[in-house]
């Protein structure tokens, strides 16, 4: 299935409260449980810095992809193998640098609720580097991990939410994800799950919901089975 394109027409999101009514939650990592925004943008801007382009052209993309394909989205005519060197120094950069990353605020909660029900986290980064950012936010890693490593194509492609999904048992349509970027947000809809985007990066993408931080968010779980999710 293609991947929903960046330049989607947003519709507003619903009204808060909303609510959503599914079986299995899908949870995107940066941006999301984790602000990694210092760390993060302190790479590009060195690797802008390097190609002679504009920082603030590099960080409109780069959050949500992985780093190989947003390097291809901003210089299409790179060969493969550099930005694949390119983005293996910058994943040793980032799991080498951990200052200011923290937990979105309600993320401690928020994963603790999910604890006994069915949940994956679905993230751009390699499974080294998720591991890193949640130990350093505090954070416990879902047993269940899609990360660079367990697909072909970055978000926007759907594969990852996808693969979520599969893994967790269940359908698409009966899982709800959680994103903060226009990548995974356009990820999430082309694989056919509803997205509650979290922080202000999310606004402009149409989500269907959305909640500043994981505070709002309220998981309750049902007696068949179904998990109600709360967006305040």
């Amino acid at each position: 299935m293609p991947a929903t394109p960046d330049s989607f027409t947003a519709p507003a999101p619903l009204t808060a409260p909303a609510s959503f009514t599914v079986r299995a939650l899908l949870l995107d990592m940066d941006g999301t449980l984790v602000n990694s925004d210092a760390v993060v943008e302190r790479c590009w801007r060195r690797w802008a810095d390097a190609q002679g382009i504009d920082p603030a052209e590099v960080l409109a993309v780069a959050h949500g992809r992985q780093g190989h394909a947003t390097m291809a989205a901003l210089l299409p005519d790179r060969p493969v193998e550099l930005n694949l060197a390119d983005n293996a120094r910058m994943l040793a950069e980032e799991k080498a640098d951990t200052d200011g990353v923290v937990a979105i605020p309600g993320a401690a909660a928020f994963l603790a609720a999910l604890a006994d029900l069915p949940h994956a986290l679905v993230t751009s980064a390699d499974e080294p580097l998720a591991r890193v950012r949640m130990a350093a936010a505090g954070l416990p890693v879902p047993a269940v991990l899609v990360t660079a490593e367990s697909v072909g194509a970055s978000k926007p492609d759907p594969e990852g939410f996808l693969k979520g999904a599969a893994a967790l048992g269940f359908a698409p349509a009966d899982c709800l994800a959680f994103e903060d970027s226009g990548a995974g947000i356009a990820a999430a809809r082309a694989a056919g799950v509803p997205v509650v985007g979290i922080g202000p990066r999310a606004t402009a993408h149409g989500p269907a919901a959305h909640a500043a931080t994981l505070e709002t968010v309220t998981v309750t779980p049902g007696p068949d089975g179904t998990i109600t999710v709360t967006v305040a």
